[in-house]
């Protein structure tokens, strides 16, 4: 099979190696956002698929503005491609493109559709607290994640697994699924299947606003917004920004899914439960950190980062800064 493929972040980078490395397919080309300026010395770098691309020597379009861009589309064209790949790519596609490929264009999913659809599904079912994800192949359309689904495959989310965690499972997911997914449809033993949308729910784009902390809200909340949006959560301290990495809730979960020196100290942190107003440090533990008071149950700093500092353990912060009991985080 013929193949253009249309990624750029890391997440896209397994299912593009799968492709290479796999004899049933030739990616022709590769479609990828432009070079972006980071890191102190503002230099331009390549996204990680653009990087892949190089180290195979295979075309790369960069264009700004695909749908714009007449010169992108004509090569595209010529290539006859039998099917375009598209794992978060980061730009709608018009119907023009979508028309292209002998077969179709197949999207790799974060989410299990119609759950989740729009640009930040890992992320937003970590914030709603969900036990369960998955990946979807679907055959695209004009619409955002609208697409009749070919193939899905379920993961299991655990308490402490972060955006970042889930993305590697998902990669590694996404990869193994597309391969299967071209393959049936080649085959043509695939049944395309509409979506209801009476079930659809949305992962928008994450907004400046979404990472901060409201300690008015639960501990297990707050513990899945912290990890739903990593690394990025951020509270104030001492009149600084705080951001906040890694966190475990205490009191509005079963115990026995907390970690053994946890269950240890239960009793210690069950008294300090509704002794201050949310947002108070109401105790430290030894070789863990401090302890804030929420608007249901306790919120166990166990990862922390100052401004302009390295992220640190809980009880390094606690200790680097002095923490006290009764201090605040707003």
């Amino acid at each position: 099979m013929k193949v253009v493929f249309f990624g750029t972040p890391q997440f896209a980078v397994p299912t593009l190696e799968r492709l290479l490395s796999h004899a049933a397919f030739t990616v022709q080309a590769v479609v990828t956002q432009p070079d972006k300026r980071r890191g102190r010395g503002n230099d331009l770098v390549p996204s990680p698929v653009k990087a892949i691309a190089l180290d195979h020597h295979l075309p790369i379009f960069q264009p700004v503005r695909i749908k714009k861009d007449p010169e992108t589309l004509e090569q595209l064209q010529a290539f006859g491609a039998d099917i375009f790949v598209v794992v978060a790519y980061g730009q709608i596609l018009s119907q023009a493109i979508l028309d292209m490929p002998r077969l179709c264009c197949v999207n790799g999913h974060g989410s299990i559709l119609p759950k989740y659809r729009g640009a930040a599904p890992i992320q937003w079912c970590l914030y709603h607290g969900e036990t369960e994800t998955g990946i979807t192949t679907m055959q695209m359309d004009a619409g955002m994640d609208t697409g009749a689904m070919l193939l899905k495959q379920t993961t299991p989310i655990g308490l402490f697994d972060t955006a970042f965690d889930l993305m590697k499972t998902l990669s590694t997911l996404t990869a193994d699924l597309m391969v299967d997914t071209l393959l049936a449809l080649e085959q043509g033993t695939l049944e395309p299947i509409p979506q209801d949308s009476d079930q659809a729910t949305y992962a928008p784009l994450i907004q400046k606003q979404d990472y901060q902390l409201d300690w008015t809200r639960g501990a297990i909340a707050l513990h899945n917004q912290i990890r739903g949006f990593y690394p990025s959560s951020v509270a104030t301290f001492r009149n600084q920004p705080l951001k906040i990495t890694a966190t475990v809730p205490l009191g509005d979960i079963d115990s026995t899914c907390l970690p053994s020196d946890l269950q240890a100290t239960e009793a210690e942190w069950r008294s300090w439960l509704n002794t201050a107003s949310p947002g108070t440090v109401v105790g430290l533990l030894k070789q863990q950190g401090a302890v804030v008071q929420t608007g249901s149950g306790l919120l166990l700093i166990k990862e922390a980062q100052m401004a302009g500092k390295r992220s640190q353990s809980g009880w390094d912060f606690a200790n680097g800064t002095r923490i006290q009991v009764g201090e605040t985080l707003t």
